[in-house]
């Protein structure tokens, strides 16, 4: 068994004011918040229920997943306090007894989850980090492995002259329970900037996996803006929500007059109502009630 987790407890300070009144977990990607999904991912994956860890905001996520739920049980875990990532699972620990999947609540991806914990497992490792290959690692954590996976050399957020590697730290881990016991208690301490290299300090088997298939750090807005047309081009094997006629994916109630024209790829979402006139797309993403049209 392999318990999964997800951290959403963060403010997304980089992409204010989106996140002024909404944790970054909750900004919509076509029409559905980013931790939608995550656990719509972790659902085809073969998981049905995960624990949440939150902090900023925490009341919004549980409000929006008491009636809205993509088939996956939630329990959640929120910190009075921000603890960092690494911080926010060991609030856990006497819950976690067996190996726990560990996925940061900004990305989107399709990524293989089961592959990854096979890896895991048939290497012996104590933690093993998901990788990804980027045009422009010094946004991330870059990582060097030997021959058989083991990571070597990590670096956080390298200026460009430290760049060693292509292959940064994709924000979804694989860790046995034993590495809890790295973690302090009731202070500050993340995986990137204090677990990671403390277990390479110690010798520890930290192992990584590159990955294939979409992922995307929804980060900074650029990020945010471009994941969306990435989403709506096909490039990415993720539910999009609605019935998909002709490019364009339609909800429930959706009501178009004939004399609008819709130019795909679009997304609409429940109970719109596009007027006479109207010309929507490409690229558009309508959410939920709205009204277009000539008063």
């Amino acid at each position: 068994m392999v318990l999964p987790i997800v951290m959403a407890g963060g403010e997304g300070v980089r992409l204010r004011p989106l996140t002024v009144t909404r944790p970054k977990p909750m900004l919509p990607v076509v029409n559905r918040p980013i931790l939608w999904h995550i656990l719509s991912l972790l659902r085809r994956n073969g998981y049905k229920s995960a624990k949440v860890t939150l902090h900023y905001l925490a009341e919004s996520i549980e409000e929006y997943f008491k009636y809205r739920s993509p088939g996956v049980e939630l329990e959640y875990s929120v910190e009075e306090r921000a603890l960092g990532t690494a911080g926010g699972i060991k609030l856990l620990e006497d819950s976690i007894g067996e190996t726990f999947l560990v996925v940061s609540g900004d990305l989107i991806t399709d990524y293989d989850l089961r592959g990854l914990v096979e890896f895991h497992r048939k290497s012996g490792a104590l933690a093993t980090m998901a990788l990804s290959r980027v045009k422009n690692p010094t946004e991330y954590g870059i990582v060097i492995t030997d021959e058989d996976g083991r990571i070597t050399r990590f670096l956080e957020k390298p200026g460009w002259s430290e760049v060693f590697s292509d292959l940064v730290n994709a924000g979804i881990y694989v860790m046995e329970p034993e590495v809890l016991r790295y973690i302090p208690r009731g202070r500050q301490f993340d995986f990137s900037k204090d677990l990671f290299p403390l277990l390479l300090e110690k010798g520890e088997p930290i192992y990584g996996f590159p990955m294939s298939g979409f992922w995307r750090d929804v980060g900074l807005p650029h990020h945010y803006l471009n994941v969306q047309f990435e989403l709506l081009d096909g490039k990415a094997k993720l539910e999009i929500p609605g019935k998909f006629r002709d490019g364009i994916w339609f909800g429930e109630g959706v009501e178009v007059d004939p004399d609008a024209e819709l130019i795909p790829p679009c997304v609409i979402d429940d109970y719109v109502k596009i007027g006479s006139g109207s010309k929507i797309g490409p690229y558009a993403i309508i959410g939920r009630d709205t009204i277009i049209g000539s008063e």
